[in-house]
């Protein structure tokens, strides 16, 4: 996991500098930089595979292409061998195969990617930019009308400039050739009516593969383990390969989340460490918080709050860690999926909570765990997963009356968890760690009906829907300077198109 930034066709080295300084947190370990006559990539890197050998940009043998990336590629192994005969490897770092497969096969190479990513490749002369499928890692970029083109994975690193950003899509390359081109569609799957037992071990099947290849590193990994069902059954299969696994969780005290967590923890036998958060913390580090999820939405600051004190946490002892993003999109686990009677309409609603994940739950994971300099990986997100999940019949889903949520992925491991938490009612990260009573009562401490009614009706096109938000929204304004662009940015959790 790193931060990557470029300007092209501008002579701007200084600022690609300030942005790489910005984005420190994201690659605290080394900076690089690519200089050439048209323009400059700038590269923060945080070192989990290959940790001595994989400075960026990387080069190919001759030096007329170089490539700057962050995330992962799961199946660089496969790669690196279909390669070898072909090129010869410097490093053991993953990102290197992104270099040898473009000059393969150029820019449909990312078809052949498994994994989470954003990177730019370039040979002087134009660059190619390409964000992972579902939009895992971040990307945001710019273009001018004089050809500038400017890319960064943080938005907060290009404040000052004149160019407007607007996030990359997922699934999408660019080339300064080609322009803009979509490679992956996340397209609907018919569901298979097939006995339990069959989807129960497809699903098992799957996820546990997508869990293994995510514990491919050179450095510790770990499991974030709120005690709810999703982050207990990654944790739990992690525990199986790993004995010695690290397992975090945090909350008010008294929280449930704690207890379960401790629970689960003892069950898998892992090493767990919990983290007791107070109101003066919270208020502390709320303009932090916020400063790094570039957000003011309410329910994504909510969320993002026990997300930030469990990465601080887990910073102490590893690099990486497993989170159980994405399950509740997948498996209908969310309280609203239940008013939504026909199973057509359900499945096209999951469908389309995937596909809005890169800009809601998927940015508050990675900037808050990339704002303690750890790497957050997904395995619910992996595609074969998604696929299978999505050949599910939304009845096994939301099954029973009153209906049970996520029910067939309970089902799949109920056997591997203890079974208070396999059917512990779904609980929101916030509603867990018991953030859902306070945080309106901080914020009604801390900001006046006044000031509120100010906000809503000053700025309109921030859609502020509470105090709590409206409090939020003036720490946002106060720490990017009241940056229109990025107001724009923000994608508002609760807010759903009609379906018909």
């Amino acid at each position: 996991m790193c931060g990557i930034c470029g300007i092209w066709n501008a002579e701007e080295r200084p600022m690609v500098e300030t942005m790489v300084e910005r984005m420190h947190h994201r690659g605290p370990d080394e900076e690089g930089f690519y200089d050439c006559a048209n323009g400059t990539l700038g590269h923060a890197r945080l070192s989990i595979m290959d940790p001595t050998g994989g400075h960026q940009p990387i080069f190919n043998e001759d030096k007329s292409l170089a490539v700057i990336a962050n995330g992962e590629i799961y199946n660089y192994p496969k790669l690196r061998k279909k390669l070898a005969s072909k090129h010869s490897f410097k490093t053991n770092n993953d990102s290197e195969v992104l270099l040898h497969l473009f000059e393969e096969e150029g820019p449909e190479m990312v078809k052949q990617l498994d994994g989470m990513f954003a990177f730019c490749i370039t040979n002087g002369k134009s660059i190619f930019l390409a964000r992972d499928p579902i939009g895992i890692k971040p990307l945001y970029w710019g273009r001018k009308k004089t050809g500038k083109v400017l890319f960064t994975s943080e938005q907060k690193t290009s404040a000052g400039e004149d160019c407007l950003l607007s996030e990359f899509p997922p699934g999408c390359t660019y080339s300064t050739t080609r322009g803009m081109e979509r490679y992956f569609t996340l397209a609907s799957k018919q569901a298979e009516q097939l006995p339990i037992k069959q989807h129960v071990s497809l699903l098992r099947n799957d996820l546990d593969k997508a869990v293994h290849k995510r514990l491919m590193s050179d450095v510790p990994v770990g499991c974030f383990l709120s005690g709810g069902l999703d982050s207990s059954i990654i944790s739990a299969i992690v525990a199986q390969e790993k004995p010695d696994l690290h397992t975090f969780s945090v909350g008010l005290e008294g929280s449930s989340d704690l207890e379960a967590a401790k629970l689960v923890a003892s069950h898998i036998g892992s090493k767990h460490h919990q983290y007791i958060i107070t109101k003066e913390e919270i208020v502390a580090e709320l303009p932090r918080i916020i400063y790094h999820l570039e957000s003011f939405d309410q329910d994504l600051v909510r969320s993002s709050i026990p997300t930030y004190f469990t990465a601080k946490l887990a910073a102490q002892e590893v690099k990486v860690i497993l989170t159980g993003e994405g399950a509740d999109e997948l498996f209908g686990g969310y309280t609203y999926y239940r008013s939504i009677p026909d199973h057509a309409q359900l499945h096209k609603e999951l469908l389309r909570s995937i596909k809005t994940l890169h800009n809601i739950n998927l940015q508050r994971v990675d900037r808050i765990t990339m704002a303690h300099s750890i790497e957050a990986r997904v395995p619910f997100l992996d595609l074969k997963v998604i696929e299978t999940a999505q050949r599910i019949p939304v009845e096994l889903k939301l099954n029973g009356k009153p209906p049970v949520e996520k029910w067939i992925l309970r089902k799949a491991y109920e056997k591997l968890l203890p079974e208070k938490i396999v059917w512990r009612p779904k609980e929101q990260f916030d509603e867990g760690t018991g953030m859902t009573d306070l945080l309106p009562q901080l914020t009604s401490e801390l900001f006046s009906d006044a000031q509120t009614a100010r906000l809503i009706k000053k700025y309109p096109e921030a859609r502020l829907r509470s105090k709590e938000e409206a409090y939020y929204f003036f720490l946002f304004q106060n720490l990017f300077h009241h940056d229109e662009q990025m107001v724009r940015q923000v994608a508002r959790w609760g807010e759903r198109p009609n379906l018909e």
